[in-house]
């Protein structure tokens, strides 16, 4: 027994690093806001890091002129950071070739907070994660799942890759890197009860949840039923607003599908134009489908949210208004 003991403090590290990868426990981040006009405001890309080519420079451009323009707090990345394959360490020059290089404006010097895409599986997802990257650029903020409270509003980010089942058959020729997540079962249980208790237990006026892959889409990639069977009863029990995701290269908004749910995508950062959709799967519910480069600014206020999709250059495609607490659709 005695020679057990000088190994304790190893055995008690172990154990705290296995719970640490399996229980998915949210992060929780606190987002300072400017109480000049009683907003909060924000921009959504996702797709996006392709070292400025595929109109990924053009969209960053102007998300720097509408991001001075709504003078906004923050930027959501719905996934897809890094392509094709994500980063390979935490000094991949990728990093900054296909983020702090790019996204110069001044309007964009401020957090970004991003959730893993497929892609980003591909390659060491921990990189993405390792407090090294924000030594790089004090900017990035990844989690694989995490909140952040701004005043009023509290937006859920959760770690979408892993429920999908293709993903772990043979049935695609993707290759992931899954040697942080041992269990999978054991992971994708605690994201859900993360997921249902942080939004249960906060009382902002405005809760959204963002992920990578989408609930409903009729772009390429189409519905992820297995977010349709685990993620979207929550949101429906919640009455969450809205649910923003990226995955399929395009900007998509799709209303109320026996739901208060609205669903928003946010893929357009690079590369687009896939040209292949569905519009008959939500043909009475599609509000909106641009198969092209862009992204999503959302301003909130504690009575309404105001969420407008954006070309690459800047110009405003679609928007529409929501009433806060009943998430009734008020301006198409």
């Amino acid at each position: 027994m005695a020679n057990i003991f000088p190994l304790l403090p190893l055995l008690i590290a172990c154990l705290y690093l296995s719970k640490a990868i399996v229980t998915a426990e949210f992060v929780q981040i606190s987002q300072p806001i400017a109480a000049n006009d009683g907003s909060v405001n924000f921009l959504v890309v996702g797709d996006w890091g392709r070292k400025g080519a595929f109109n990924q420079s053009a969209v960053a451009h102007a998300m720097g002129e509408i991001g001075e323009k709504l003078d906004i707090e923050f930027v959501v990345s719905t996934g897809d950071n890094f392509y094709m394959d994500g980063l390979s360490g935490a000094n991949d020059p990728a990093f900054s070739q296909s983020f702090s290089r790019i996204y110069t404006a001044k309007s964009l010097q401020i957090p970004w907070y991003s959730v893993l895409g497929n892609h980003d599986y591909h390659g060491d997802s921990e990189a993405q994660l390792s407090p090294l990257l924000k030594k790089r650029d004090k900017r990035w903020n990844c989690h694989r799942s995490f909140d952040v409270r701004a005043g009023f509003v509290h937006i859920f980010f959760f770690d979408t890759t892993p429920f999908v089942n293709k993903y772990f058959t043979n049935s695609t020729d993707e290759k992931f890197n899954w040697k942080n997540i041992p269990n999978r079962d054991i992971y994708l249980s605690n994201v859900v009860k993360d997921l249902k208790t942080s939004i249960k237990s906060s009382n902002a006026t405005w809760k959204i949840v963002v992920g990578h892959h989408p609930i409903r889409s009729i772009a390429f990639h189409g519905d992820t039923t297995e977010l349709l069977h685990q993620i979207l009863p929550i949101l429906q029990a919640n009455k969450i607003p809205m649910y923003i995701n990226g995955h399929d290269h395009c900007l998509q908004h799709i209303s109320n599908i026996g739901t208060p749910v609205e669903f928003l995508t946010s893929g357009g950062g690079s590369m687009a134009w896939r040209n292949q959709t569905n519009y008959q799967r939500y043909k009475k519910n599609t509000k909106f489908y641009y198969d092209g480069q862009g992204f999503v600014s959302v301003q909130l206020t504690k009575s309404e949210a105001n969420v407008v999709f954006y070309d690459v250059h800047g110009k405003p495609l679609h928007s529409f208004n929501l009433k806060a607490n009943t998430g009734k659709n008020l301006l198409n």
